[in-house]
């Protein structure tokens, strides 16, 4: 948003009142309690010092009534003349919220600021309050509030500029430091024009229409499928949750899809709904060289609330959407009771059919950790990694960057017939700047180690894999450890059979496939007492498989901004 020209001051008779947005060369928004009777009205676009305040008039109206919580607050501004200015780019509905908060940036025009000022919010939550505004929170308790003069003022993502909303009002007590802002798909309710100018992939009357041909098509067909399933699978976050009896046919949850959802999300949902029934109706010809996994992510982390507390948050990832299945803080000595619960609610987001894929993303320190054996049920003591291919992945390794470079090599390993492993083993490895750079060419994919992370000999070396990053590591917990410091890596070192055995079988794998293969490793592992795979543990990490799409206070007394 830097030097955004957009950011518009509105002055009634003179006296500044608030601000607005261009959204066309001739056209500004703002509130409709800004305006007040409309007489009199200038727009100054104080981001282009110079330009001369430019007449303006009122062309649509919100229907707002002059109360603190009345529905409408919202004016079309028309100029006098059009502006040779960029006007604000609007983003995508719902991109105010995600699984993390998203930064917002305000420009105001509070007493002492006839410039402007900026305020930085967050999204309480994506819940609306009725129906008509999202709350606002200040990012930092100590940093500018929402203040008269802020009213009409675009909410925009700090990264990209995108404009999200437009602030209504402010909390009125002075300790609270809230606000509300109207989200452009409610703002487009009162102004219909709006509704072009928000980017959107939905093709709503023709996503609905093809919807209906096609379950009308699976029905003569005698497709069979599980509506539930199928409907969660294609929700939205936000949507309801299907009704408690179920669904007694295809059309029945087609029906409550087209019938039963309002909101920005419903659209998507119907061409998502619309793209798995199509789906179920086109077997392919030739099974896929490589699954296409529908993850089930378990990220565990240092609580920072005392020892023996962890913090846990369990996802599922259908169609490469993320649904939040839940989150905790846990004791340790119930954490495993409580992971293996909400992989099983996990499983009802996944697609039908799909390859499942259980993932722990783990703390540095944790990747260790024998998850793999973790029971499956309470009635069940098959462990995890027998029943579901099961990898780990660093956690330190999801920021933006890691997670480009691992992209761009997954996409030249899905060329690969095999798995190329390099070695680490125990006598004299070779120094680890050299080792990163091994493991950044081109047809690098697999570091294998003949010891576990913990060995001091060859802990540098698996901290240069993890962030070369190596798109695959594999170890045994039981490999050469750290009783065998001075182990020269002859026959007789464990680490070196590991590696051995290893190479073995994943030399004709595809990397995609790994997972899969692990799980028969540990299948055999699991029925030989004395099996090499006892304790294999494969760090697998493709970003690919895990992107995330574009993640209710109490009621208070709230009074206009300006």
């Amino acid at each position: 948003m830097n030097s955004a020209e957009w950011h518009a001051r509105i002055e009634l008779r003179g006296r500044v009142t608030g601000a607005g947005f261009l959204v066309a060369p001739g056209t500004v928004l703002t509130c409709a309690h800004v305006v007040g009777d409309g007489e009199d009205l200038t727009v100054t676009f104080t981001e282009r010092p110079g330009t001369a305040p430019v007449p303006a008039r009122v062309v649509a109206h919100g229907g707002w009534t002059g109360g603190a919580t009345d529905l409408g607050d919202l004016a079309v501004l028309e100029l006098d003349e059009e502006m040779p200015i960029a006007p604000a780019a609007l983003a995508p509905v719902d991109a105010a919220h995600g699984p993390a908060p998203r930064k917002l940036v305000v420009y105001g025009f509070p007493a002492g600021f006839d410039e402007g000022t900026l305020t930085e919010q967050r999204v309480t939550a994506p819940q609306l309050i009725s129906r008509e505004w999202l709350q606002l929170e200040a990012w930092h308790p100590g940093g500018q509030p929402l203040a008269p003069g802020f009213s009409g003022a675009a909410v925009a993502l700090a990264d990209t500029g995108e404009v999200v909303g437009m602030v209504t009002a402010a909390a009125a007590g002075r300790d609270v430091r809230t606000g509300r802002m109207m989200p452009t798909q409610v703002m487009a309710r009162y102004w219909p024009e709006l509704q072009s100018l928000v980017p959107t992939s939905d093709h709503t009357t023709a996503d609905r229409a093809r919807l209906r041909a096609l379950v009308e098509k699976a029905a003569r067909a005698g497709v069979d499928c599980d509506p539930v399933r199928l409907y969660t699978a294609a929700a939205d976050p936000f949507d309801p949750p299907p009704p408690e009896e179920g669904f007694d046919s295809l059309w029945s949850a087609a029906l409550f899809v087209l019938c039963e959802l309002d909101g920005p999300g419903a659209a998507r949902t119907v061409a998502r709904f619309a793209d798995r029934v199509e789906a179920l109706l086109h077997v392919p010809a030739v099974e896929p060289s490589a699954p296409d996994w529908s993850p089930i992510l378990v990220e565990l982390g240092h609580s920072g609330a005392g020892d023996g507390l962890i913090r846990v948050e369990v996802s599922a990832y259908s169609g490469r959407r993320r649904h939040p299945v839940d989150s905790g803080t846990v004791e340790q000595h119930r954490l495993h009771a409580y992971v293996r619960d909400r992989i099983e609610a996990a499983f009802r987001y996944l697609t039908p059919g799909a390859d499942e894929l259980v993932a722990f993303a783990l703390p540095r320190d944790w990747l260790d950790w024998p998850v793999d054996r973790w029971e499956s049920a309470p009635d069940d003591a098959t462990p995890l990694g027998c029943l579901y291919p099961l990898v780990v992945t660093d956690h330190a390794r999801r920021k933006a960057s890691t997670r480009h470079v691992l992209t761009r090599a997954w996409n030249r390993l899905d060329a690969l017939p095999g798995a190329r492993m390099h070695r680490v083993e125990c006598g004299g490895p070779e120094e680890p700047g050299r080792l990163r750079m091994r493991l950044r060419r081109p047809d690098a994919c697999l570091a294998g180690f003949g010891t576990a992370p913990a060995a001091s000999r060859t802990r540098p070396h698996f901290d240069t894999s993890l962030t070369a990053p190596a798109p695959v590591i594999v170890w045994s917990r039981g490999g050469c450890g750290s009783g065998q410091e001075e182990c020269d890596g002859a026959d007789g070192c464990t680490g070196k059979a590991f590696l051995d055995a290893l190479d073995a079988c994943v030399t004709a794998v595809p990397p995609a496939e790994l997972p899969r293969r692990i799980l028969a490793l540990r299948e055999e592992a699991d029925a030989e007492e004395d099996h090499w795979a006892h304790g294999i543990q494969l760090l697998w990490d493709d970003p690919r498989v895990f992107t995330d799409p574009h993640a209710v206070a109490p009621a208070h007394a709230e009074s206009p901004v300006a």
